[in-house]
């Protein structure tokens, strides 16, 4: 018998209203420096006039439009060198034509789902029985390309929802490229990568066994003029700052709140979207606590498995995850050590369940296969839908099932709490599929979660709505252990 499930009245759904504006290239390079050379013909007064009538069409819609419209300028002249050649450039001529090489991007136009949620890090100023969360949300606009967003709201003593409304403007954060990268550990993923003709040795000889990627770029641009470029020596070494890039750090301006935060594909590896964030609040042995997130990098063609980390919700540091077992969608870190090793449930062959740990949090190594498709719902795929949730009897593990008509639901797993690579409980019947307000859809069929909390002795699920919205539903705790079918 299925287990009675709550739906929460609230629902989250695509708003276009919310954009970020970002530089882009709508032209070949010669054709830039045609329209560079244009703006910059204009007397003064005729670019003034243009100008403060950009500013008064932007300057509701975007937190210091000014400084946005100059980042897109230095962003140009990186690509054609140095543009004041050209002509001798006034600040407001260099704003004009960084507005011309900006543009919007509705974050969230098309979709607002696979939501996590999370304790926030501030608790402060509450009610007894209340609790303050952060929900995260990938956005998805234009071209598919997904993005991550939060809101943040309260759970009551009833376990109701009340959400903060959402901030009016979207910010994305300053990148800093100031990541320390240790020698072993990049050639290491290089060779996962299968990455390892002689100009890697070329340039890597030239770097000590830690590097920044600014040494990196110095020792590839020294490598260039070293050997005889060939196509695929020129690959490789696309490929070592395809790798490089995609570690960085960003930081979010203090006077923003938290649902004005978008962490927006920055690194080459994540062009065409940040995808599925699961996020946990991890608790070290030192009680000391970090906030993670696992998600999936994709470029339109390679994913990429990651993982974010932050204490503030400010300041993120991104990196790649490593190891021969990294290597596919949907891995969920626990939320603290096991047996002094981290723990990690991934789907390294896109089909069953596994158990990585590890010493390292960033390599995996090896895995253990925990759960195989089973059931009638789940036939096709299994996976995790969150990290696993810690309860007396065990670890709670929320999966998804894919079965007949690519229908996905959500199950759940009861794992051994000192063992976790042993399930020791399952349930045969979904605990959540799409009811018909929720089958239709970007694609229909599908409840999908990347993590749920337990607040009051209830389970409550955040989970999005056939890759279009996203929604919450609360399950008895006691009730979902008196339904599984325990090994």
């Amino acid at each position: 018998m299925a287990v009675t499930v709550k739906r929460k009245k609230i629902h989250f759904y695509p708003n276009p209203k919310r954009v970020i504006a970002r530089f882009y290239l709508p032209v070949k390079e010669d054709r830039a420096k045609i329209i560079v050379n244009d703006i910059a013909k204009l007397d003064e007064a005729e670019a003034s006039r243009i100008l403060n009538q950009i500013l008064s069409n932007f300057s509701k819609r975007h937190r210091n439009i000014s400084k946005i419209f100059g980042n897109s300028f230095n962003s140009l002249k990186e690509i054609l060198g140095n543009i004041n050649k050209i002509k001798p450039l006034s600040l407001k001529k260099k704003l004009l034509i960084g507005s011309y090489f900006t543009t919007e991007f509705s974050i969230e136009s098309a979709a607002f789902f696979n939501p996590s949620i999370i304790e926030a890090p501030d608790q402060s100023n509450l009610q007894e029985g209340q609790k303050r969360i952060i929900v995260s949300f990938r956005a998805t606009g234009e071209k598919h390309i997904s993005s991550i967003v939060f809101r943040q709201g309260i759970i009551n003593k009833d376990n109701s929802l009340k959400f903060q409304p959402e901030g009016r403007l979207v910010d994305v954060p300053e990148t800093i490229k100031r990541y320390v990268y240790k020698k072993s550990i990049f050639l290491k993923k290089l060779s996962e990568m299968h990455i390892q003709k002689d100009v890697v040795n070329i340039a890597m000889d030239k770097l000590g066994e830690t590097f920044i990627y600014g040494e990196l770029k110095h020792s590839i641009d020294e490598t260039l003029k070293q050997v005889k470029v060939t196509p695929s020596k020129m690959k490789v070494l696309d490929a070592l700052m395809w790798l490089a890039r995609s570690h960085y750090e960003v930081k979010f301006s203090l006077d923003t709140a938290i649902s004005e935060r978008v962490l927006f594909p920055v690194s080459y590896t994540e062009v065409n979207g940040i995808e599925d964030a699961r996020f946990v609040k991890f608790t070290d042995d030192d009680g000391k606590v970090t906030y993670y997130a696992t998600y999936t990098a994709y470029d339109g063609f390679t994913i990429l498995p990651k993982l974010m980390k932050t204490t503030d919700f400010y300041h993120f540091k991104v990196m790649p995850i490593n190891g021969a077992y990294a290597q596919n969608k949907g891995m969920s870190l626990f939320p603290k050590k096991i047996n002094g090793k981290y723990a990690i449930i991934s789907r390294s062959d896109g089909i069953n369940n596994y158990i990585m740990f590890s010493d390292d949090i960033n390599i995996w190594e090896t895995a253990k296969k925990i759960q195989e498709p089973s059931q009638p719902w789940e036939l096709i795929k299994i996976g995790n839908s969150g990290s696993p949730l810690e309860t007396e009897k065990g670890w709670l593990l929320i999966t998804h099932g894919v079965g007949p008509m690519r229908s996905y639901s959500l199950g759940a797993i009861l794992l051994d709490k000192n063992d976790p690579s042993k399930v020791i409980g399952h349930l045969n019947e979904p605990l959540l599929i799409p009811n018909e307000e929720e089958r239709e859809g970007y694609v229909p069929n599908v409840v999908y979660s990347c993590g749920s909390i337990i607040h009051n002795n209830e389970l409550i699920i955040a989970y999005g709505m056939s890759d279009y919205a996203s929604g919450f539903a609360c399950i008895s705790l006691d009730e979902i252990f008196d339904k599984l079918t325990y090994n």
